[in-house]
């Protein structure tokens, strides 16, 4: 099973986006899966069920700065670097999916409860969420 695969079969089997992504490929940027899981585990439903920046995106985010990031805080070419590829990645996701906001992606907003509602009634997130993992996974893998 290739990362795409692995990152949205953790999501169909209970992970949160952010966390499928995140745990998908931690480990070869020298960070334990379980840790990853645990970093990523407020971030799924668009930040802690709020509708905002998708799950799948702030992964992919994460394993941008884990893979190019820099902890030199003064080290401006890794950072700009960083930022570089987070903006590409944006562009990309926004490119195939019109968004990178849970609310806009979902087409209700999943932090009310008549839009969780809506969500569970139409199965929006098993049917609509593995497409944001796969398509996340899949630009990821371009970039890093």
């Amino acid at each position: 099973m290739n990362g795409i695969e692995t990152a949205v079969s953790l999501f169909k089997e209970g992970s949160n986006c952010a966390q499928a992504l995140l745990s998908t490929y931690a480990v070869e940027l020298g960070l334990e899966r379980e840790k990853a899981l645990k970093i990523a585990s407020p971030f799924g439903g668009g930040m802690g069920r709020l509708g905002e920046t998708c799950g799948a995106v702030i992964g992919a985010f994460m394993i941008i700065g884990l893979k190019h990031g820099t902890a030199k805080i003064k080290d401006q070419g890794p950072k700009d670097n960083t930022y570089d590829l987070t903006r590409d990645f944006v562009s990309r996701f926004k490119f195939r999916n019109g968004s990178i906001t849970c609310k806009n992606l979902l087409g209700c907003d999943i932090s009310t409860p008549e839009g969780m509602k809506l969500a569970i009634e139409q199965n929006l997130i098993n049917n609509l969420c593995p497409k944001f993992v796969h398509d996340a996974a899949e630009i990821i893998e371009q970039i890093i």
